[in-house]
């Protein structure tokens, strides 16, 4: 399985044991940074991770932020991405299982390195359940997405909320 990694400044060392046990583990790993503790800005990491699962590039992504937060509601932006902040073995599996989370969000400053990879190798090895449920939700999440699209790009939409025109 091939995954892509990336934190800001505040999951920069937790970044750093992730990378080095996911190729421990025998996995395929790119590490888009930070690679540093210098100040970086979140959604500019988001992106980096993102884009490559959005296109098919890497099975799987990971992002390290302080609490896992901002890093999780940045990388639900974007369309095809399902990201989950996970801090317990529970939703670690379960967001894979019944909601096909391609994107694992982690707060360094929540979790410890042990904590961290026990949630990853759950995350990991977690497997999306055939069952008629999980995919008539999921394909509702994509259809959200579309309708959201459609809904920005239709002739005389107003701005999201939040943003100036």
């Amino acid at each position: 399985m091939k995954l892509i990694v990336g934190a800001d400044h505040a999951g920069f060392e937790l970044k750093q044991v992730v990378v080095d046990a996911l190729r421990e583990w025998g996995y395929e790993v790119e590490d888009v940074g930070t690679h540093s503790a210098e100040p970086v800005d979140f959604p500019d990491i988001t992106r980096r991770v993102c884009d490559p699962v959005r296109n098919g590039e890497f099975a799987r992504g990971m992002l390290i932020c302080g609490t896992g937060i901002g890093a999780s509601m940045a990388a639900n932006k974007l369309p095809g991405i399902r990201a989950a902040l996970a801090h317990d073995i529970y939703s670690a599996h379960q967001c894979v299982e019944h909601d096909d989370a391609n994107v694992l969000c982690l707060g360094a400053q929540i979790v410890g390195d042990r904590v961290a990879l026990d949630l990853i190798r759950t995350y990991l090895t977690a497997e999306l359940r055939p069952e008629e449920q999980f995919q008539r939700r999921i394909a509702k999440m994509t259809q959200l997405e579309r309708d959201a699209a459609a809904e920005l790009n239709a002739p005389g939409a107003q701005s999201q909320p939040g943003t100036s025109s």
